[in-house]
C-alpha cells in the first residue's frame, strides 16, 4: 500500500472514530467533500496547510497520523505479536497481557 492510501484509509479511520461524515469533517477543515474523498481513497495527496487542519480538527499528532504499522495483514500481525510475547521475560507483563487479551475476546 502507498502512503497517500495509507494516510488516507488512517484520516478516514480517524474520522469515523470521531462520528464525523465526510461532509462535517470536509466542512470543519474547510476543504470540499470532493478533496477528502480523493484524500481517504489516496487519489490526492494533503497539501501542508490541509495537514495542519488534519492534526487540528482531528485531534491528532503527526506521529500518530504516520503510523502504520497497524496496517499489515493479518497475518502479519499476529505473527509479530507472537513473536514479541515470546520476547518478554517478565511474568507479571505476561499476565497483564494475557488479561487484556482474554478480556477483549469477551467482546
Amino acid at each position: 500500500m502507498n502512503i497517500k492510501k495509507q494516510l488516507g484509509s488512517k484520516i478516514k479511520r480517524l474520522r469515523q472514530k470521531k462520528g464525523y461524515t465526510q461532509e462535517q469533517l470536509a466542512e470543519k477543515m474547510g476543504i470540499a467533500t470532493r478533496t477528502l474523498s480523493g484524500i481517504e481513497i489516496g487519489e490526492n495527496f494533503v497539501t501542508a496547510e490541509t495537514l495542519e487542519k488534519v492534526f487540528d480538527v482531528l485531534e491528532v499528532s503527526g506521529s500518530e497520523l504516520f503510523a502504520f504499522d497497524h496496517l499489515k495483514s493479518q497475518e502479519e500481525l499476529i505473527e509479530e505479536i507472537v513473536s514479541d510475547l515470546y520476547n518478554i521475560k517478565d511474568r507479571e507483563k505476561i499476565e497483564t497481557i494475557y488479561k487484556i487479551v482474554k478480556a477483549t475476546m469477551n467482546d
